[in-house]
């Protein structure tokens, strides 16, 4: 039995519908905090578990016979992510899961700028300490975030940020049909496992790319970051969320995404997307 968390989001929700290709309905269970949600999957012949990090003797039953068990990381920024974490972790040990597979982050480190990867890093610690088989997937950075992170350029035919540096921008679809691949492997990796797309250019590299999947001339300027904080204030971002995102450039600049792995590649026998397929897709809306 396959058990998988969060089916309802858009990344695991990917994983479940790209193993219900290779397996039967009965062979896979969702986990989720609202049934109602997952009503696709119940229509499909999958098992409808409910489930909630934040409500610990949810779990124990919610993960009970998984031989394997996905567990997507936690994306309230305002909530303990690694207490939300270690309930999930110390469950299934309770259960007894044969094997855990967490959605992890490229760059996961006790010392990277970015908050998340540090949260990636304390679950990890968790899950070795755990005494559970395991594997964390540290996806690279979703190209998906380029929308955002490269800001208003297309009103602005500008690209202004806080920080430059590589990041191996990565397809999410990618990510989650690597999850199913590892998740039926019968020999997974254990601990952690870079999975990411061949290149990482640079910010100012995608503001070239965009100007050429546009037509038009796409400026490039790095800012101070108190400046780029006070900018983003004003067009209406709450600060604490500007903040947060200032870590990625922070993270960004300092290397930490700048890697690149062949095994993503490997895992789909065949080219990674590229952040460019991405891009353009951005420049058409």
């Amino acid at each position: 039995m396959i058990v998988i968390t969060g089916a309802t989001g858009a990344l695991n929700g990917a994983t479940a519908d790209r193993l219900l290709q290779s397996v039967p309905p009965g062979d896979l269970a969702v986990v989720t905090r609202d049934p109602a949600k997952a009503e696709r999957f119940a229509a499909a012949g999958v098992e409808v578990r409910r489930g909630d990090y934040a409500d610990p003797g949810s779990l124990p039953a919610a993960f009970a016979g998984a031989d394997r068990l996905l567990l997507v990381s936690s994306n309230d920024p305002g909530a303990d992510a690694v207490a939300l974490h270690r309930t999930a972790v110390d469950a299934a040990a309770e259960a007894r899961v044969g094997r855990v597979l967490y959605t992890s982050h490229q760059g996961a480190s006790p010392d990277t700028p970015f908050g998340p990867g540090r949260d990636h890093a304390a679950t990890e610690q968790l899950l070795a300490a755990s005494g559970l088989p395991w594997t964390s997937l540290r996806n690279g950075f979703y190209a998906h975030s380029l929308g955002w992170l490269l800001g208003p350029w297309r009103e602005t035919g500008e690209v202004v940020v806080p920080g430059d540096g590589p990041v191996s921008w990565t397809s999410r679809e990618d990510a989650a049909e690597a999850a199913a691949a590892i998740l039926l492997s019968e020999h997974p990796a254990d601990g952690p496992v870079t999975l990411t797309a061949p290149a990482a250019p640079t910010f100012e590299e995608v503001a070239a790319a965009a100007a050429e999947a546009t037509g038009r001339p796409v400026g490039f300027r790095v800012v101070d970051e108190d400046r780029w904080l006070a900018d983003q204030v004003a067009a209406g971002r709450p600060e604490p969320v500007a903040r947060f995102t200032l870590g990625m450039y922070r993270a960004a600049a300092g290397g930490w995404f700048a890697g690149t792995s062949p095994v993503l590649g490997e895992l789909l026998g065949r080219q990674p997307r590229r952040f460019r397929e991405q891009l353009s897709a951005a420049a058409a809306h």
